[in-house]
């Protein structure tokens, strides 16, 4: 895990991938929980007896929605900040879904700071954040994160 003294500190790791999260198994249980209350209940997500007729791997995929969801938990075991405020997602940019994740695969967090940028109340730091597939070269998702983390008051 990084460490760093102030949200500003990320700029000196632009360009470096500053970590990995552990290996997180998706389940059925948690993408019927996603489904319930997202109320995307597609078959694909759920309907595991019609995905193993029709589906190309015979298994039900995760939402892709649920995957980025899954970004701020992870992160946590990539970075911390010592002298920091509140932290807010300030949104994604670039988000794209490039390879469908099925039920029982694995998944990993990597991120890496494309800058830190001073805003009137903190900073605003980019990641270039990729959920790995394991097993597979075409990570599942790649997205601009965007967190504001606020000065230590």
């Amino acid at each position: 895990m990084l460490t760093v003294e102030h949200a500003t500190d990320f700029q000196a790791h632009v360009g470096e991938t500053i970590g990995s999260s552990h290996w997180f198994l998706v389940e059925q249980k948690n993408i019927d929980d996603f489904a319930r209350l997202s109320g995307d209940d597609n078959w694909m997500h759920i309907d595991t007896e019609r995905a193993a007729r029709e589906m190309p791997g015979g298994k039900t995929i995760a939402h892709g929605v649920y995957l980025l969801s899954l970004i701020p938990w992870l992160q946590r075991e990539i970075f911390s900040i010592q002298r920091r405020g509140r932290g807010f997602n300030y949104g994604y940019e670039r988000v794209r879904f490039l390879k469908p994740v099925e039920v029982g695969s694995r998944i990993r967090l990597s991120m890496s700071p494309v800058q830190a940028t001073r805003q009137a109340t903190g900073t605003r730091v980019e990641f270039e954040s990729t959920l790995e597939l394991e097993g597979s070269e075409k990570p599942a998702l790649v997205a601009r994160s965007l967190i504001l983390f606020e000065d230590e008051r």
